[in-house]
């Protein structure tokens, strides 16, 4: 599967900004998705994670209450909405897919190894 991240941009503290990953190649609905931020200098970490059909959304502390992820199978799409944007948000977005039916996912969805394909990620710059 090919991953394309967009919707990143600048906006200033407190606003809001959709990121869209689209998806070609094998059925998207195989899929478990997660989004995961690197910030400058410091490891990529954790941000949010759905199943196959959305029953089941994970989210990092840090942004639970003001992330949202969500799919669309349909159009072969997952989301990131992130509404109350904080400077400390800043930092490049990329999305990534997990094409395993192991349940070993429900534990492990916010490990960056857990994934085996990745987009080429997008610039989220958050100005106080």
């Amino acid at each position: 599967v090919q991953l394309q991240a967009s919707g990143g941009g600048l906006v200033q503290a407190g606003g809001s900004l959709r990121l869209s990953c689209a998806a070609s190649g094998r059925a998207f609905s195989s899929y478990r998705m997660g989004w995961f931020l690197q910030a400058p200098g410091k490891e990529r970490e954790f941000v949010a994670a759905i199943n196959w059909l959305g029953g089941v959304t994970y989210y990092a502390d840090s942004v639970k209450g003001r992330f949202t992820i969500s799919r669309d199978n349909t159009k072969n799409t997952v989301y990131l909405q992130m509404d109350s944007l904080k400077p400390e948000d800043t930092a490049v977005y990329y999305c990534a897919a997990d094409s395993s039916s192991s349940s070993t996912w429900y534990r492990k969805y916010h490990l960056v190894g857990e994934y085996e394909y990745w987009g080429q990620g997008t610039l989220v710059t958050v100005s106080s």
